[in-house]
């Protein structure tokens, strides 16, 4: 099957929403390239980018439970590959 490579961007504005979010990232681990977290303290905001490596209904799968989250917005991008 098809793989691509994708950034998930996900913006975590309600921080009790947060336990969610790692628990669905542990649930995709094994397609997971890597992850930066960054705490934006000034504007009561989380950033979090996601590398991951999977078919393209795998990275929608994702990037729309995550999207249902309450509290978090978050948009994929995806590249082909060779």
């Amino acid at each position: 099957m098809e793989e691509r490579v994708a950034i998930i961007g996900i913006f975590i504005q309600d921080i009790n929403a947060a336990a969610k979010v790692n628990e669905l990232l542990h649930e995709y681990a094994d397609c997971i390239i890597g992850r930066i977290g960054i705490p934006y303290r000034e504007k009561s905001l989380n950033i979090i980018s996601v590398i991951i490596c999977a078919p393209p209904d795998r990275i929608s799968a994702l990037s729309g439970k995550l999207g249902r989250i309450k509290g978090i917005s978050a948009k994929a991008m995806q590249a082909k590959t060779d």
